[in-house]
C-alpha cells in the first residue's frame, strides 16, 4: 500500500496502483455533467399562442416545432431538422418518428408568428404519414372574466 523502500528484486509487485484510474473517471464525470444538460436543450426556441380553453396534455407522441423563420424540427432533435422548402424529407422524419413512437400522435408546437399555411401543410403532412391523432400546443391564458375581447360576426 505504500511505498517499498526495501529492495526485493526477485517478488513480483502485486498491487495495482488505482489513483490515475480514479483521476481518469472523474474526469469523465465532470465532462459528461457539464455536457449532458446541452444536449438536452431544445434546437430553437418557439414561442406558444395563448388560449384559455387550452386543456393539460401529457407530452406523448412525436412533437414538431415550427420556429418563426419556418425552421421544423421533429422531437427536438438538430439532426431531424427538415427546411420547409423540402416536404418529401418532412414527410419521411415525420413517418420515421411516428415508427419509433408507441403513440401515433403528434403535437404541433408553432411559434406565434409562424404563417398559418404553414401549420396547416406540416398537419397534413403528419396526417399523411400516418398520425392517429393530431394537437396543437399553446400556453395556458390567465381566464378573463365578463366577455371575450374578440366578437365574431355572422
Amino acid at each position: 500500500m505504500g511505498w517499498n523502500l526495501k529492495r526485493d528484486e526477485g517478488r513480483l509487485m502485486s498491487e495495482i496502483n488505482i489513483t490515475p484510474l480514479t483521476d481518469v473517471m472523474l474526469v469523465l464525470l465532470v465532462i459528461f455533467m457539464v455536457t449532458t444538460p446541452l444536449i438536452m436543450i431544445e434546437s430553437f426556441k418557439v414561442k406558444l399562442p395563448k388560449a384559455v380553453s387550452a386543456g393539460a396534455e401529457p407530452g406523448k407522441g412525436v412533437v414538431i416545432e415550427i420556429g418563426e423563420g419556418g425552421n421544423i424540427s421533429i422531437n427536438g432533435k438538430a439532426s431531424s431538422r427538415v427546411e420547409p422548402s423540402q416536404r418529401a424529407a418532412l414527410y419521411d422524419a415525420i413517418k420515421s418518428a411516428l415508427a419509433n413512437s408507441p403513440e401515433k400522435t403528434v403535437v404541433i408546437k408553432a411559434d406565434t408568428n409562424v404563417r398559418h399555411g404553414l401549420v396547416v401543410e406540416v398537419l397534413d403532412t403528419a396526417k399523411l404519414a400516418g398520425a392517429a391523432k393530431l394537437s396543437i400546443a399553446v400556453e395556458r391564458k390567465k381566464k378573463q372574466t365578463g366577455t371575450p375581447s374578440t366578437t365574431f360576426r355572422r
